[in-house]
């Protein structure tokens, strides 16, 4: 008897022909989009100035030379080709 009465009193569902999607949420997912986006720009942005500043010792470490590593590195490459292999 209740589930009679539950049946009765729920919702159809709409047809197929009935349902289309709207622009109103076509909206809201560009909106979206962007809004991630924007966040997306931000923490990069962030992630840019925070590792600047720790290169330059801001944090307590050492300051970074890059230009140092790069001319190792070089070297650490020049010395590894000029070996011979076993």
């Amino acid at each position: 008897m209740l589930d009679l009465l539950l049946i009765t009193l729920t919702d159809k569902t709409p047809e197929p022909e009935d349902v289309k999607a709207g622009w109103t949420a076509l909206i809201i997912f560009l909106l979206l989009a962007l809004a991630v986006a924007g966040l997306g720009w931000s923490l990069v942005r962030q992630l840019r100035k925070a590792q600047s500043a720790k290169d330059l010792g801001l944090y307590g470490d050492e300051p970074v030379d890059r230009e140092a590593e790069a001319r190792a590195r070089a070297e650490m490459d020049a010395a590894e080709r000029d070996e011979p292999t076993r």
